[in-house]
């Protein structure tokens, strides 16, 4: 396979937003439970919704692309005739389970080497707990659910994943019974429940939503005082309803939008138009760090603008609300004019790879002064990384970090030419390129 290099150069210009990869998982699920014709506009269109996709047409609704929309008629799913093969893509995988185990038949879900290491043991158990019958490979996939889910009350913890917790949330309302979903202990990317609580409304689904434990804390990501996590006790009760078709508009995503805002913070000045900063996306939070870091953020309505303001200052971030920003963020503060230390996310050693330390040798090859710990790494800043060549193993998070951070090096960075970047953000290369960096 050939190498794609990066040569670093100089953001500035204006882009439009990649549509958000979690609103689309959720949307196609949603609209393939309600019963008649929902079209979603403006969906992400990557390998990982695809997956999702695929799933759902094989489960018995009918999915058909079009320019700019997915047109999904859904209602009366049913066990497919072969396993689901979910590719790579964890929310896939995550959120199919507990849909699955509303079934009467057996279901088998699997994916690639990747997905088959990543932890499923919490959701499968809980589900377990409620008269599923779950098997799996020591807690992970390839797993098997059959239902139905006999018990009211489904129990979790929300420590490892808000997507099983969410896998749960979309799944109590088809139960047939009035179903509780109690999420113990710490959550952990708590923002991402907003997210499918909100969007379930959207498709006619409504919870009596209680917190049992006044505990909870909505966090600063620089509140050093506060646990690394949200501490809580909550219960989301659902009676039994049925998904109502809509029309969706999938929103811009903060996620994908953090690699040219921190190309920006580090080199320019980059516009993104149709992003909405009232949006319950957790990773909204990127123009706090890079606010706090020292780079201009101007707001108009839905256009956002990063622009640099000379070399990054240090910080200290709880990374738990927001783990997905962790490489990226990294990357912003390699160069910074001191010591920063980011914490409080230990799940990001069960994603699509070992975070921590895919970022941790993905900045030490480039010449970063980084040193993993057990929830995330602390950064001594370097004033200017060097170039060098980078593993990413597949996880488009690193590669496009590690993309982004060829801006501050003094070499080109070099990386296998493996496509894996389509995981969720198609137009990556596109986009890096129309707002200046040097690609071979």
């Amino acid at each position: 396979m050939s190498d794609i290099i990066f040569k670093g150069g100089q953001a500035k210009g204006y882009l439009t937003p990649t549509p958000s990869k979690s609103h689309t998982h959720r949307a196609i699920i949603m609209a393939a439970l309600a019963e008649g014709k929902s079209t979603i506009t403006n969906p992400l269109i990557s390998l990982d919704t695809e997956a999702t996709m695929d799933a759902v047409s094989a489960m018995g609704a009918t999915v058909t692309r079009e320019e700019g929309r997915i047109i999904v008629e859904g209602g009366n799913l049913h066990a497919p005739e072969k396993p689901i093969d979910v590719k790579n893509s964890g929310t896939t995988l995550r959120l199919l389970t507990g849909i699955c185990s509303s079934f009467g038949e057996e279901v088998t879900l699997t994916g690639d080497e990747s997905i088959q290491k990543r932890p499923m043991g919490p959701l499968l158990d809980s589900l377990s707990a409620a008269g599923v019958k779950c098997t799996s490979n020591d807690g992970k996939a390839p797993v098997t659910v059959c239902g139905p889910v006999t018990g009211n009350m489904l129990t979790i913890s929300g420590g490892v994943s808000s997507q099983f917790v969410s896998s749960l949330l979309m799944t109590a309302p088809i139960t047939g019974q009035p179903t509780t979903i109690k999420v113990t202990g710490n959550i952990v990317s708590e923002p991402y429940l907003d997210i499918t609580v909100g969007m379930m409304s959207c498709f006619g689904i409504h919870f009596d939503k209680n917190s049992l434990d006044e505990r909870m804390i909505r966090q600063s990501p620089f509140n050093r005082q506060a646990n690394s996590s949200v501490e809580a006790c909550k219960k989301y009760s659902a009676q039994p309803q049925k998904y109502q078709p809509t029309d969706y508009l999938v929103p811009g995503d903060f996620s994908a939008a953090a690699f040219p805002f921190v190309a920006a913070g580090l080199t320019g000045s980059v516009t993104i138009r149709g992003l909405d900063i009232r949006d319950p996306q957790g990773d909204r939070r990127i123009l706090n760090v890079l606010q706090a870091a020292g780079c201009a953020i101007a707001i108009d309505g839905k256009e956002i603008t990063v622009s640099a303001a000379g070399r990054p200052r240090p910080l200290d971030i709880n990374m738990s609300m927001i783990p997905d920003l962790f490489p990226i963020v990294a990357v912003l503060l390699a160069t910074a004019d001191g010591k920063s230390r980011l914490w409080g996310a230990p799940h990001l050693r069960f994603k699509e790879s070992d975070r921590i330390a895919m970022t941790e040798q993905m900045l030490k090859a480039l010449g970063a002064d980084i040193t993993a710990t057990d929830d995330g790494c602390i950064i001594n800043g370097v004033e200017k990384l060097h170039g060098g060549r980078v593993e990413h193993h597949g996880d488009h998070r690193i590669m496009m970090a590690a993309a982004v951070a060829s801006l501050v090096a003094d070499g080109p960075v070099v990386m296998e030419n493996d496509g894996c970047w389509k995981v969720s953000y198609p137009r990556f290369i596109e986009q890096m390129k129309k707002i200046g960096l040097k690609i071979e």
